[in-house]
């Protein structure tokens, strides 16, 4: 794009750009060429200073709001105002030409602004793919750590008599809570995928404790009180961030809000919030499943105790978001059904 009041100056430019095979549009009056460059794209403008309603450092500075990384070329032969060039470069000007035009000069520079702006789209285009290839390669590598987080999860089923269900709804359970507690999305997506790991830790639990039919004898409940510890050894090293979560829930979720729980003996907010809302979740969950030494409760029993047990074994704040989102739970429920 061209712009300047002058007819023969304007000809003049578009005579030498039609020599190096540059399709150019041009334009006597400001006001056009700054609505032509708001709703077209462009690779180089060429701007004369005094021209009517808005002078070419103004033109610049619009120019360069709407197309901040192309070349542009100050053309003056303005004589009378001091630092004109420097303002021109300050308002984002790339090069600043004399007039009368010089042709072979002016040629040589545009030629040259314009294999930069080249190369400029190159490395744009190129950094783009980039970006694209790199958003999908973190796509799938997500993709699958969720995969294996599922696969760890699973693992401790094979020695327990809890069920793949079992685990979908305390992590669905768990994501509802944080959400309703305020919880920004990366919690809300961390909890989700961390939750089916409290009790990897079952994996180290004999089986004739783990599905033992009957109540444990008090030796036997302390063995099962290690799988908590268990769990955390077994995951805490891990870099991953779906990992180190799953660590930190597995040694708290059988902590009790008023510290009476295990293997540590919190209290209150000495619990992680990650541990308090998975230890609602889980509790609830296993209250309303069948088990070798129980039948399942009814939902609304269940959901009773998680009330009588606020403030003792429970958070307060995560059993109201509990209690205050019953049909979000009972929906999770019917979903995955055992």
């Amino acid at each position: 794009m061209a712009v300047d009041n002058d007819e023969m100056s304007l000809m003049l430019i578009e005579s030498i750009c039609q020599s190096i095979d540059l399709p150019i549009k041009t334009f006597q009056h400001p006001k056009e060429a700054d609505e032509y460059a708001k709703n077209n794209p462009l690779d180089i403008a060429l701007i004369d200073y005094r021209m009517p309603e808005i002078n070419g450092i103004q033109l610049i500075q619009r120019i360069k709001g709407y197309h901040p990384e192309i070349p542009v070329i100050m053309i003056s032969g303005v004589e009378d105002i001091k630092d004109l060039k420097l303002t021109a470069l300050e308002a984002g000007a790339t090069e600043y030409m004399r007039k009368p035009i010089n042709t072979y000069e002016f040629r040589a520079r545009v030629k040259n602004l314009l294999q930069l702006r080249h190369y400029q789209q190159l490395y744009n285009d190129q950094t783009k793919n980039l970006k694209r290839e790199l958003k999908d390669t973190v796509k799938e590598i997500t993709k699958r750590e969720y995969e294996t987080l599922t696969i760890i999860g699973r693992a401790a089923e094979y020695k327990d008599t809890e069920t793949s269900n079992h685990i979908k709804r305390v992590a669905s359970y768990s994501r509802l809570l944080a959400e309703k507690l305020g919880k920004d999305a990366k919690f809300q997506e961390t909890i989700f995928h961390a939750a089916p790991l409290h009790d990897i830790g079952k994996i180290g639990i004999p089986d004739h404790i783990l599905t033992k039919t009957g109540k444990l004898t008090e030796e036997e409940f302390e063995v099962m009180k290690q799988h908590p510890e268990i769990g955390y050894k077994i995951l805490k090293d891990s870099k991953s961030l779906y990992l180190q979560a799953g660590a930190l829930i597995a040694r708290s979720h059988h902590e009790k809000f008023d510290g009476t729980g295990y293997p540590g003996g919190l209290m209150g907010i000495e619990i992680p919030m990650i541990g308090r809302i998975i230890t609602v979740a889980d509790v609830f969950d296993a209250l309303i499943s069948k088990r070798p030494y129980k039948k399942p409760w009814p939902f609304d029993m269940a959901a009773q105790e998680i009330r009588d047990q606020s403030g003792k074994h429970f958070d307060p704040e995560v059993v109201h978001s509990f209690l205050q989102n019953l049909p979000g739970i009972r929906a999770i429920v019917n979903q995955f059904k055992d």
